[in-house]
């Protein structure tokens, strides 16, 4: 068996210094890389914490179908924060039975919905009224506030309660606010007999679920 000579053991050495060289190398460039990651993901969620309020209104006529407009209006406004489709079906939800409020009880519009089963004609109204969307992201919260120029609501207190409805031959169920606080974080509602209503809703997204992590 040969003595390992001087020289070999040197380059042995040699060989080892620089693999240990090489590996510190790698893995001070993941370290970095991980570093520069990191980094931009915290710069992502202080974007996202500092982002700039998000703002739509619109006004639309008084009408049954402009409720379904309505709901894809807000679905499409909130879009960009990637809702849940469970979030999706609330706020939509949340909408469409503020915005029907106005129509049918705010300015008696009952064309395109159903009495006693039977559908009521879709003829043209001449002065439907106006509702008026207004919505408003500041950050994950969202906040919808839905107004209308109509009658207003003698009783908000009791117009709120479950089930109760003032247009029964229309086959409304009368949950429409108790639908808006189940769905919706906060609900105000603001009404003065002979000028009107406002519903105000919000709802914090859960994409503030992740935006928080970082605190």
């Amino acid at each position: 068996m040969s003595k390992i000579t001087e020289y070999e053991r040197n380059h042995a050495k040699k060989y080892e210094k620089q693999c240990n060289d090489r590996r510190r190398n790698e893995e001070n460039m993941v370290a970095e890389r991980e570093e520069v990651q990191l980094t931009e993901e915290r710069e992502d969620v202080q974007y996202n914490k500092q982002r700039k309020r998000n703002e739509m209104e619109i006004v639309f006529d008084a009408v049954s179908c402009n409720e379904s407009f309505a709901r894809v209006a807000v679905a499409a406004f909130i879009t960009h924060l990637n809702p849940t489709l469970e979030e999706l079906a609330d706020i939509k939800t949340a909408v469409s039975e503020a915005v029907t409020n106005a129509i049918i009880h705010g300015y008696e519009n009952l064309a395109g919905y159903s009495r006693h089963g039977e559908s009521i004609p879709a003829y043209s109204i001449v002065h439907p009224g106006k509702v008026r969307m207004h919505c408003v992201l500041d950050g994950d919260v969202l906040s919808i506030e839905i107004t209308d120029q109509g009658k207003g609501i003698e009783d908000i207190k009791k117009a709120m309660e479950p089930l109760f409805t003032t247009k029964p031959e229309l086959d409304r169920s009368g949950m429409g606010f108790a639908f808006m606080e189940a769905f919706m974080d906060d609900l105000e509602v603001e009404s003065t007999p002979g000028k009107g209503t406002r519903v105000h809703m919000r709802k914090k997204m859960r994409c503030g679920d992740w935006i928080g992590k970082e605190d």
